[in-house]
């Protein structure tokens, strides 16, 4: 890896350099910081060792999806190369430089460049705790500066592997591809001249053969590398060429290196401890996995939030499951479906299974329910087959109103791109994920499950071991040497990108998000 770093800072070097932005600290903050910096380490600068693997690990920040310039790079490089010449206040300057360049990077690398709070309401994970100051004294005097900032990364695995995905992108030739346009609908067999800007584009992702004769012909060695094209990016792998397989084809080497970056990014935010038992749900790629002792056990198809009705991001843990659940209908529900279908139809609730409660918490009847105090009273759905959580809801504490659940629309889970909740989770066989979570809570086998379903009594059973739940989002991994994309179904990537690349001008850009501060 090390070889590859003055290649790779060539590359990549516009990334830190090129966007014309000013991306050093205003006065005023530089003030501040520099004031918290101990002034006994200023004699450890005076060890151009110490200045030498600064300057040569912010260099290699590309190689985490930052930015050198971040850090003061080149102005960093131009004080180090007149060092001898310096004079006493051009000294103190360059070493508070390197203070306040460390204490920064290493900030970034245990919680990110961007504070994601600051940009997105539905957000409920704690920042990872550091204190950079001391890292910072601590270091410099034991000489341990690389050794710091590789503590500070994130030491999850797909973390690394994304940083692999980013040098393997970067060795890719120069993408110099046009769009493909088409409207058609092309199957094996197939002949068009489309076939051939297609195969094109697989080479260059290295789905298909570079011996492939690039022929207009719809074949096998086509076909194969289609299937395997379509799998690592989350389409269905039927080998069809629609709309959804031309959309992702026509991603530039450009548009999916900033995806691996926001990637990077979003894993600095998460947890560095994700619990030795743990369920993760991956928004955009529709999968919920359980995890024992770092090993996958299982894994769901899920149902997640519309970009409307958002699933939020979220760590938390474990709580209880409740068998046979009663439902409440949520306020956005009661607002946008609920209240406006009651309004056209009376049956609306009835056929639902729905009970009206005033405040009082006594049963109000549908000919007494009246529309302009609709939002006063309360809603609960019964148990049973059509209740909207299904048989089961797995709770954990959030902020949100948020969980996991099974659902009366099972048929959901054949779609491939499964954007279709109001912002719940819903789990394909969600007794399974049930019986794992009670594995040490005794008697709880299938056939008791089983047979509490039957009944169809609400059961609430507590969870005893400490199960952690999150729920992330990831639209870029690297698998078994495979690069995998997700596409980004809430708009979230390009715009993170802008904001880590100091190219972010908007002020508000979705409802979901607060205005920029």
């Amino acid at each position: 890896m090390k070889s590859l770093l003055p290649i790779l800072f060539c590359i990549f070097v516009y990334i830190g350099c090129g966007n014309n932005t000013n991306t050093e600290l205003n006065h005023s903050a530089k003030i501040n910081l520099a004031e918290k910096i101990n002034p006994v380490i200023s004699k450890d600068w005076k060890n151009k060792k110490n200045r030498e693997e600064l300057i040569k690990s912010i260099r290699s920040s590309i190689l985490e999806g930052l930015f050198p310039e971040d850090y003061s790079y080149s102005k960093l490089v131009t004080f180090e190369e007149k060092y001898d010449a310096l004079s006493e206040t051009d000294i103190e300057k360059y070493e508070k430089q390197l203070s306040l360049s460390f204490s920064k990077y290493i900030s970034h690398l245990s919680n990110g460049k961007i504070k994601p709070k600051e940009i997105y309401i539905d957000w409920d994970i704690k920042r990872n705790k550091i204190n950079a100051d001391s890292l910072v004294t601590n270091a410099l005097q034991n000489k341990s500066i690389e050794e710091t900032i590789e503590s500070c990364k994130p030491k999850q695995n797909i973390y690394k592997s994304l940083k692999t995905a980013l040098v393997i992108l970067s060795m890719l030739p120069k993408d110099e591809s046009k769009p493909i346009v088409t409207s058609e609908k092309l199957k094996f067999g197939a002949k068009s001249k489309t076939i051939i800007s297609i195969k094109k584009r697989l080479q260059y992702w290295n789905d298909l053969s570079r011996n492939d004769t690039l022929s207009n012909l719809y074949d096998e060695p086509l076909q194969i590398a289609l299937k395997q094209f379509q799998s690592r990016h989350g389409l269905e792998a039927d080998g069809v060429i629609g709309k959804g397989t031309i959309s992702a084809l026509n991603f530039t080497k450009e548009q999916r290196r900033q995806q691996i970056i926001v990637n990077l990014e979003r894993w600095r935010w998460f947890p560095r401890d994700l619990g030795i038992n743990h369920v993760v749900v991956n928004i955009p790629n529709f999968k919920l996995h359980t995890v024992q002792n770092t090993d996958t056990t299982k894994t769901f198809n899920v149902v997640v939030g519309t970009e409307k009705r958002k699933t939020p991001i979220l760590s938390s843990k474990i709580d209880n499951i409740v068998f046979n659940p009663t439902w409440t209908v949520p306020p956005t529900i009661l607002k946008e479906d609920l209240i406006p279908g009651t309004i056209k139809n009376r049956k609306y609730i009835t056929n639902r299974n729905i009970t009206i409660f005033n405040k009082k918490g006594k049963e109000v009847s549908i000919g007494d329910w009246r529309s302009g105090n609709a939002e006063d009273y309360k809603y609960v759905q019964s148990p049973g087959e059509n209740n909207a959580l299904g048989n089961v809801k797995i709770n954990f504490p959030n902020n949100h109103s948020v969980y996991l659940h099974d659902t009366n629309h099972r048929d959901l889970f054949v779609k491939n791109m499964r954007s279709l909740s109001s912002g719940c989770v819903r789990v394909e066989n969600p007794l399974q994920l049930a019986e794992y979570l009670l594995y040490n809570k005794e008697g709880y086998t299938t056939s008791k499950i089983d047979s509490i379903v039957f009944f169809k009594k609400t059961k609430t059973v507590k969870i005893q071991e400490e199960i952690d739940v999150h729920i992330l989002y990831f639209t870029a991994w690297y698998e078994d040497g495979l690069l995998q994309f997700r596409n980004d179904i809430y708009n979230y990537d390009q715009e993170l990108f802008l904001r880590l690349s100091n190219q972010f001008r908007g002020n508000v850009v979705t409802p979901v998000r607060v205005v920029n501060k």
